[in-house]
């Protein structure tokens, strides 16, 4: 019997160190005013409406702009789907090198590689996975979505984890006013934020769910913006979303200093032009500058000079 307690006293004292050692775990949040009037300040210029939440994960300190106010999530709704796709992975309904056949009723068009498929080749479910998250692919992100269950499967999930406005708009029975408004899907900026908190955490769905996903969120290949004011040589979890009228980007940086996250949204921003100078991509860019210097004064990174061959 004292063999016994000591066994659970070691089990018990393990996993509370393992939790305590989980950024952000057990916090108290607490308001950083001196971030959030210098958030307030790049914001308030902006032609449209602007959302951004921030969190230290370290010191548990937050900012905030309109954090809980409803923006579209353009192609950030990618991470909602694929946690819906995940949970059918852990439930052992989908396996994840399983290779799935394309079809070209799957076609969303555009200049993704998925949609360069002819019809009846096959791909396995994590290289779709990877396409949907890595590069964007919206076919990959329609086909995941359909192999989550559709977006009323997906919607339930982020009720159960405790997400109440971030939903799936697309080709969700119920949905319909709600994507005229907001298209493909809604999320709030502390929402969005929290939702890559979680899964850093490794506490939406699994353990090793969340750290699977985690992996697929460090493989980005749209990095002109919020990763472009970050070092290449430090780790970034991100998925951006942008559409004429809002551009977004959802960021958990592992820096030096302790991780933080942030998410930048906006919405019926005047700008509508498709190029760098775009003011919703200057805003995302401003802002992951104004983080970076402000969690890492030690750390006195730019970028390089002549990176714009990468970014015009």
């Amino acid at each position: 019997m004292i063999y016994r307690s000591l066994l659970m006293g070691m089990f018990l004292a393990t996993f509370m160190g393992m939790l305590l050692a989980t950024p952000g775990f057990g916090q108290s949040l607490r308001r950083d005013a001196v971030l959030e009037s210098r958030l307030q300040a790049l914001a308030k210029p902006f032609n449209g409406t602007v959302g951004i939440y921030v969190q230290n994960l370290r010191t548990g300190r937050f900012a905030a702009v309109n954090p809980d106010s409803l923006f579209p999530t353009a192609s950030m709704i990618k991470v909602p789907i694929m946690a819906g796709l995940f949970d059918k992975i852990q439930k052992g309904e989908i396996k994840y090198h399983d290779s799935w056949t394309y079809k070209d009723s799957l076609l969303y068009a555009g200049e993704d590689l998925l949609g360069s498929f002819k019809d009846g080749e096959k791909i396995s479910v994590s290289k779709v996975a990877m396409l949907m998250i890595t590069t964007s692919d919206n076919t990959a992100s329609l086909w995941c979505q359909l192999m989550a269950g559709t977006g009323t499967a997906i919607n339930a999930l982020m009720q159960q984890s405790g997400f109440e406005h971030t939903r799936v708009n697309s080709r969700t029975p119920g949905r319909e006013a709600m994507r005229r408004i907001y298209g493909w899907g809604v999320t709030t900026p502390r929402e969005m934020t929290q939702l890559m908190i979680r899964i850093r955490q490794g506490n939406l769905i699994s353990p090793a769910v969340s750290e699977e996903m985690y992996r697929n969120l460090t493989r980005i290949y749209w990095n002109d913006e919020a990763l472009s004011q970050i070092p290449p040589t430090i780790q970034v979890a991100s998925k951006q979303g942008a559409v004429d009228r809002s551009r977004s980007e959802t960021v958990l940086v592992n820096a030096p200093s302790g991780d933080y996250a942030f998410t930048v949204i906006t919405k019926n921003q005047a700008d509508t032009r498709w190029v760098y100078a775009n003011e919703g991509f200057v805003l995302l860019r401003q802002v992951s500058a104004l983080l970076w210097r402000y969690f890492e004064p030690k750390h006195p990174w730019k970028p390089s000079e002549g990176m714009k061959l990468f970014w015009d």
